[in-house]
């Protein structure tokens, strides 16, 4: 992990707070995160409040400008209330990746892609979700960052962008039952378009070299889809 990472990590863990064991010491299978009960309109409310202030001072400054005082400062909340929606600059980054992810869903689906294949609606869909990005490209960053750094104790998060990449993917696709083929190329797909983000952001590859990535990567979808759902 960067060195700046951990400097975050560590100045952002409450004192107490224990401190995670290394990795060495970590279990080969963790046990399963209990569900958390829903949040009160107020809890939902409040959440909001820090996801909009996370996402507004990475947008200014990226990764380093997303400081948790200044969150909750922004946000109105206390600093211990924030620690405990958001253990760490980390945590908060990673579910702002997965509410922005939500948003644009949203617009997606307001309008659909027009392609007339399944791999060209999944190409044209992650394209407009990465131009949407790319307005907002410090934000962008931060968020990948907070990606890249994430250890299991980040899990949650990290899985909730997942599955959300994942639903978009298949609303695209127009599919409610995929096959395990499918499901896998999806996995596929949704690496390749993070990689693509992080090549764009490091400025080693174009928009025109994303395109041309995520369109090959999503050819992947023909070759899994059984005939009979080519046919519909």
């Amino acid at each position: 992990m960067p060195a700046e990472a951990k400097a975050d990590s560590k100045n952002a863990r409450p004192a107490s707070q224990p401190t995670p064991r290394p990795a060495s010491h970590a279990p080969t299978h963790p046990a399963p995160h209990p569900a958390s009960p829903p949040l009160t309109e107020r809890q939902e409310a409040r959440r909001r409040r820090i996801l909009h202030a996370s996402a507004q001072l990475a947008s200014r400054g990226g990764f380093d400008a997303v400081q948790m005082r200044e969150v909750a400062e922004s946000s109105q909340v206390a600093l211990g209330t924030l620690y405990r929606y958001f253990p760490s600059k980390v945590h908060l980054l990673v579910a702002t990746m997965q509410d922005q992810l939500e948003h644009m869903h949203g617009t997606l689906r307001k309008k659909p892609p027009a392609g007339d294949t399944a791999a060209e609606r999944v190409a044209e869909t992650l394209m407009r979700a990465f131009r949407a990005l790319q307005r907002e490209p410090h934000l962008a960053d931060a968020m990948v960052r907070a990606l890249t750094f994430a250890d299991r104790s980040v899990s949650p998060e990290v899985d909730q962008v997942s599955r959300q990449t994942t639903v978009i993917i298949l609303d695209a696709m127009g599919l409610d039952d995929p096959t395990p083929a499918q499901l896998s190329a999806v996995r596929v797909i949704e690496h390749t378009w993070h990689s693509a983000l992080i090549t764009w952001l490091s400025g080693r590859a174009s928009i025109a070299q994303v395109k041309i990535d995520i369109e090959t990567v999503c050819r992947l979808i023909d070759l899994t889809t059984p005939d009979e759902q080519q046919e519909q």
